[in-house]
């Protein structure tokens, strides 16, 4: 995440801030600057090239203050989203909120590398959507298929979050991470899937994913991860099947990339990702010092480790893979 300073005093914001704590200037996200601008009275914008946007119509509902092109109008992340909770369900929600801020981390992070977000308006069968759906009366799973990723709200709370976390034994879960593991998802499809070299890649790489997988899904929750998987995969929930060890390689991608590009920012890292050469150089000389470094700060207050993961040199081929898919 960049260092975001208001235009007008100069303070410290952070990504979600609607208004500047300092001088109390209201403020709206420019995808299109990447920043943080400052808006009129009325909620708008005159970028550069003349052009007026708008504050997104769901800065009450969802906390959004992405700019919009048109007043009244979703801006692009929000129209992302599908399916979200009906006005009755209070608690659905509250959850919504949280849900899509982090939904925005994602798209915005997602601008930052260059991957191209193709939406359900430009490609109805394949582009991107969110189903971020209230599990307060109803099952939800959460999923991919077909660019749609659907959420499970309740993910947003703690306890609810914490308590899956135990029962799957895992080492992390976030709602950040959980859009970023789906999101790989869609990325496979629409970077891999659709090009028959980068398929071939991939199925060396990651395994042949035209293994049934209903069948991995039941062997994986019956059996568990094999003996040594430590040694070529990045979670146990990534020995499934090769589409999860892709996503989960993906989501591992976009934590090291964000977490380094914001230690860079604010002076806790010698360079950005953008800096090296490749991503094995990424990991190894800048991640794997940095990450330790957290993890011992994160100890010293007497916290679970913040990166509790090993990457194994098989591991670092698999990033290697994802990070060049920005590039080809």
């Amino acid at each position: 995440m960049k260092k975001f300073l208001c235009r007008v005093c100069g303070s410290a914001l952070y990504f979600e801030n609607s208004v500047c704590i300092h001088c109390g200037t209201d403020l709206g996200y420019s995808r299109q600057e990447h920043t943080i601008v400052p808006v009129n009275s009325d909620g708008t914008y005159v970028d550069q090239s003349g052009e007026t946007w708008h504050r997104c119509a769901n800065l009450h509902l969802s906390g959004c203050t992405w700019l919009a092109p048109a007043k009244g109008d979703q801006c692009f992340s929000c129209c992302l989203t599908r399916t979200r909770p009906n006005d009755q369900d209070a608690r659905g929600l509250a959850q919504f909120l949280d849900a899509e801020r982090a939904k925005r981390h994602l798209i915005a992070e997602l601008d930052g590398i260059g991957l191209p977000i193709v939406t359900r308006v430009e490609d109805p069968h394949l582009g991107l959507a969110f189903d971020l759906l209230s599990s307060v009366n109803v099952d939800v799973v959460i999923g991919h298929q077909n660019g749609v990723i659907t959420i499970d709200l309740a993910e947003t709370e703690d306890a609810h979050r914490e308590k899956v976390r135990a029962k799957l034994d895992e080492p992390y879960r976030t709602m950040l991470g959980h859009f970023r593991h789906e999101v790989g998802h869609y990325f496979e499809g629409a970077l891999v899937f659709s090009d028959q070299e980068r398929t071939r890649q991939a199925r060396e790489i990651f395994g042949d994913d035209t293994r049934n997988y209903q069948d991995e899904l039941n062997r994986h929750y019956a059996e568990g991860a094999p003996d040594g998987w430590e040694s070529e995969y990045i979670s146990k929930y990534a020995t499934m099947h090769p589409y999860e060890d892709f996503a989960e390689t993906f989501a591992h991608y976009l934590h090291i990339n964000d977490t380094l590009d914001t230690a860079y920012e604010f002076g806790l890292a010698r360079r950005g990702p953008q800096e090296s050469t490749t991503f094995r150089d990424v990991v190894e000389d800048a991640w794997l010092p940095l990450s330790a470094a957290l993890n011992q700060i994160n100890r010293s207050m007497g916290h679970d480790d913040l990166y509790p993961f090993i990457i194994p040199d098989t591991v670092i081929d698999k990033l290697t893979f994802v990070a060049d898919l920005r590039t080809t």
